[in-house]
């Protein structure tokens, strides 16, 4: 079975929107400002977007505000075709533990971290709905380190799920990561040195 290749059909579906001559909602969730940049200079040439900042994951607290604020601070920098607004989730990390209790001493990039895309997907997801947005995405593709495969199967079925539109990626292809690190440099972006949680501080 050929593997799926997420970009081509963002490609496809972004050609279909541009003959359709509309500029459709995207509610877009992002991890942190520097994945986002690219993500956001390329998708606001087609969508009016509301970027989701929603990572209970996050640890400390200090790390989860600095976030936030480097996040609205690049937004409201990036000049964008279609307009950009910002929205932040509750930082519940109790729903974070909860979720992932047992899997504590999981290795990166598996199965704590598949329920943490899935966390977070399934709220952008149900977000998106209760806005009526015509899609939902998220900016965790960009990243080398992260499964577009396991990122895009739950983003289908969150999406399934909520009866709302998902937008396939993987946005580090066609230079697509390259271009968010001469951003986030061009920017001066704050780039954390771990994924997020505490058990990536502690695996560092």
């Amino acid at each position: 079975m050929t593997a799926r290749n997420y970009q081509r059909e963002l490609e496809q579906l972004i050609q279909h929107i541009r003959g359709e001559e509309k500029v459709p909602t995207l509610f877009l969730h992002s991890c942190c400002a520097p994945c986002s940049s690219y993500v956001l200079e390329y998708l606001s040439q087609y969508f009016r977007i509301t970027l989701f900042f929603y990572n209970p994951n996050i640890y400390p607290e200090e790390e989860y505000d600095k976030r936030v604020a480097e996040q609205e601070k690049f937004i409201s920098r990036l000049h964008t075709k279609h307009p950009v607004t910002f929205l932040t989730g509750k930082y519940d990390t109790a729903r974070f533990y909860t979720l992932t209790k047992g899997m504590e001493k999981e290795p990166e990039g598996g199965r704590r971290c598949f329920a943490c895309y899935e966390l977070r997907l399934e709220e952008a997801a149900r977000m998106a709905q209760v806005g009526s947005f015509d899609y939902f995405a998220t900016t965790l593709s960009i990243s080398p380190l992260k499964n577009a495969l396991k990122i895009n199967e739950i983003g289908e079925k969150s999406g399934e799920k909520y009866h709302i539109k998902h937008l396939p990626s993987d946005f580090k292809k066609k230079g697509g990561y390259l271009r968010s690190t001469q951003l986030a440099k061009e920017y001066e972006l704050y780039r954390q040195d771990y994924c997020g949680c505490v058990f990536s501080v502690r695996k560092n």
